[in-house]
C-alpha cells in the first residue's frame, strides 16, 4: 500500500517524523510537501497533492499532519471520494477505518504525542473496513 503524506508549517516535525518511522516500517511513503519550513503557507495548497492521489486510487491512503487537523480534515471531505477522519487517539483511528472505511487520517500534531501518533497510523494502515451495515451507511453518504 502506498501512503500519501502532506503538512504545513503546524505538521512540518511531525510529518518529517513520521515519513522516517514508516519508512523504517518498510511503508510506500510518498512526500507531498510542504518540502521546506515556512510559517506563512497555506494548508489547502499543500494537501491538494494527498487529496488528488487517494481520491484516483482505492489502494492507497493519506496522512495530513497541522496543528489541529481541523482544517485539512474539512477540505479533504469535499472531495466526494476521501472519508477523511481527524482522530486524536488510536481507538478512533481504528474505528474509522473500521466503521467509516476512513482513506485519510488527519492529525493534530499540537494535542498528541508522537509516540501516540505514530502507534495511531499504524493502526489506521492495517486496520480493514468491516463493510455490513457500515457499507450501507457510506453509500447514503454521497446520495
Amino acid at each position: 500500500m502506498k501512503i500519501y503524506i502532506a503538512a504545513d508549517h503546524g505538521g512540518f516535525e511531525l510529518k518529517n517524523f513520521l515519513i522516517r518511522e514508516l519508512k523504517r516500517l518498510k511503508y510506500k511513503i510518498e512526500d507531498c510537501g510542504a518540502f521546506k519550513y515556512d510559517p506563512e503557507d497555506d494548508y489547502p495548497d499543500i494537501i491538494r497533492g494527498v487529496i488528488g492521489r487517494v481520491a484516483k486510487d482505492k489502494k492507497t491512503r493519506g496522512v495530513l499532519c497541522c496543528r489541529s487537523g481541523v482544517g485539512m480534515s474539512m477540505m479533504a471531505n469535499r472531495n466526494p471520494k476521501i472519508r477523511a477522519a481527524l482522530c486524536f487517539n488510536q481507538e478512533m483511528a481504528k474505528k474509522s477505518r473500521q466503521h467509516n472505511n476512513a482513506n485519510i487520517l488527519c492529525l493534530g500534531g499540537d494535542y498528541i504525542e508522537q509516540k501516540e501518533i505514530l502507534g495511531m497510523v499504524k493502526i489506521f494502515l492495517k486496520t480493514k473496513f468491516e463493510g455490513g451495515r457500515h457499507q450501507r451507511r457510506l453509500k447514503k453518504i454521497n446520495r
